[in-house]
């Protein structure tokens, strides 16, 4: 779902994993097509584990306002989040899950990828304090792109345009893709579409050569930006003794970042799950790229 200052009215936006594909709703014609939701909403009850005290209702309402407008720690946000996930999940068809991801996005407010039985959700932090109908609509437009449900979507959108923030239109990333030995764009583009149907919207670059540590025993060969959606690949890795298959599994590495929850427990991020670690292992050439790390690696700690 998008929001361009410039246009009559944002527009939604689906992205299937199987098969491949991309539908669009055309936005209305006119701000002033309001349809009334008619829907009985039931009552729901989730265990949130005591994240926001006794007054379940009066606290999860508090903390999505504060949500919306960006105002919550990262550790309370999270809480929220993984609520709002149950919620829709409870929404979806059995055996599929919700998987939120809140951004401040001032163009796209809603997007849906859908594989594996996983709807990734990536949407603007106004929906932290939507209501049951509004998250429901949610749940319908992932699913099957219910007409009805995109016409309440925009509705809200356009209800609660003042929490999108208005921010000076950032500078155009400069990607450095093609190196020596390895360009990273086709590397990328042939993972993308062997192990994400294409789904990955991540970009990727070289990262700059930083002056190298007297001494330094480890390096960070790969790295993922939320905000950025933004892969950066340690130049270093781009050497006639580095293998290609290792080059390709700190970019598959990466990637994994966009599909994956970043839970926080006991107040620090987790960035490896047990998930995540289970789809490392799917990569066709793992074993092979983890012994190389461990027996090769220490060659580039000096260059």
């Amino acid at each position: 779902m998008k929001s361009d200052r410039s246009a009559t009215a944002p527009a939604l936006r689906l992205v299937d994993v199987e098969p491949p594909a991309e539908a669009v709703l055309p936005a209305p014609s006119s701000r002033g097509d309001r349809d009334a939701e008619g829907h009985e909403e039931e009552d729901f009850e989730v265990d949130v584990g005591g994240e926001f005290g006794d007054d379940l209702e009066e606290a999860l309402t508090a903390a999505a306002e504060r949500a919306a407008a960006g105002e919550l720690d990262p550790a309370t946000e999270d809480a929220l989040r993984q609520w709002l996930q149950r919620r829709l999940s409870a929404y979806l068809k059995a055996g599929h899950r919700a998987r939120i991801i809140f951004t401040d996005n001032v163009h796209t407010m809603l997007s849906v990828k859908r594989g594996q039985g996983v709807y990734t959700l990536r949407m603007h932090r106004m929906f932290a304090a939507a209501p049951p109908a509004v998250l429901r609509a949610v749940a319908r437009y992932a699913q099957s792109q219910d007409r009805e449900a995109g016409v309440l979507l925009r509705r809200y959108i356009d209800g609660n345009e003042h929490l999108i923030r208005d921010a000076e239109r950032p500078r155009a990333q400069q990607l450095d893709t093609q190196g020596a030995h390895f360009n990273l764009q086709d590397l990328f583009d042939d993972l993308n579409a062997r192990y994400f149907g294409g789904t990955i919207e991540a970009k990727i670059t070289w990262g700059p050569r930083a002056r190298r540590k007297p001494g330094r025993e480890s390096i960070k060969l790969g790295s993922y930006s939320i905000e950025e959606q933004l892969i950066r690949v340690h130049p270093v890795l781009d050497a006639a003794d580095v293998p290609r298959f290792f080059v390709e599994w700190i970019i598959y590495h990466e990637m994994l970042h966009e599909v994956h929850d970043m839970p926080i427990v006991d107040g620090r991020r987790v960035y490896h799950t047990p998930e995540f670690r289970r789809a490392e292992a799917l990569f066709d050439r793992y074993a092979e790229a983890v012994l190389w790390e461990r027996t090769q690696v220490h060659k580039l700690l000096d260059r």
